[in-house]
């Protein structure tokens, strides 16, 4: 394997060994939350403790943190090793991207840290555009053209919904009608499919991705009739 090969398995490694454990985690917490909250409201007494809640919060926060993290890092690799933004003839574009992914990161930092709702829609709105931004940069392959079972889609709308999520915590805490908890509730059950997706899919791609020493012969081979050029002899 060469460095590019090598560089290209941190969004995977990193999926495997801290993404998808956290959202273990979150999902288990998240349902002791609810357990307990529906058994206090029966009027039972709950053997889960009340710090199950800060718990879940907490814990929802690494999710948010980790799933923006691993995006930012499989963008950076498309956009820096597989196509080097500064060599081109405008230099300038790297430097723009280099302040988009400063900028996404330093509004999720200050999201985490707003209390009034008007900062934590500015902040969420800055992390959600920052992404966007970056995935429509040349080099991060998207497959538009199967957008419903596209690891790029999945995992937008994935880290979307967290960033979502992050910013309405508070409103979940403080409304009574339970309408933001219900809007909670719905969004990250769809999230939790779009995760499900994302095994799929990014288990897909690792496996149409050849090694870089691979690639010339690779791509040389007719996609559509499944057929590749003889090696030479």
């Amino acid at each position: 394997m060469e460095t590019q090969d090598i560089l290209a398995l941190i969004h995977p490694a990193i999926a495997v060994t801290v993404v998808f454990p956290i959202l273990g985690i979150t999902l288990y917490q998240a349902w002791r939350t609810r357990q307990r909250r529906l058994e206090t409201q029966a009027g039972e007494k709950s053997k889960i403790p009340p710090i199950v809640g800060p718990e879940h919060y907490r814990v929802g926060q690494w999710l948010t943190g980790s799933v923006i993290g691993i995006t930012l890092i499989a963008f950076a690799y498309s956009i820096f090793v597989k196509r080097n933004p500064f060599a081109g003839d405008n230099p300038f574009s790297g430097i723009f991207i280099v302040f988009i992914f400063a900028a996404t990161l330093a509004s999720l930092v200050f999201l985490y840290q707003a209390r009034p709702k008007i900062w934590r829609a500015v902040f969420a709105t800055l992390t959600g555009a920052g992404l966007v931004v970056l995935g429509l940069q040349d080099g991060v392959f998207r497959r538009d053209d199967e957008w419903f079972i596209s690891h790029f889609y999945y995992g937008m709308a994935a880290a979307l919904l967290m960033v979502f999520s992050v910013a309405i915590a508070q409103d979940i805490y403080q409304d009574r009608s339970q309408r933001w908890r219900l809007t909670h509730i719905i969004l990250n059950c769809f999230a939790l499919l779009l995760f499900l997706g994302q095994g799929f899919t990014g288990s897909r791609d690792l496996l149409e991705i050849p090694l870089s020493w691979q690639a010339p012969h690779v791509y040389q081979c007719d996609w559509q009739n499944r057929t590749c050029p003889p090696p030479p002899q």
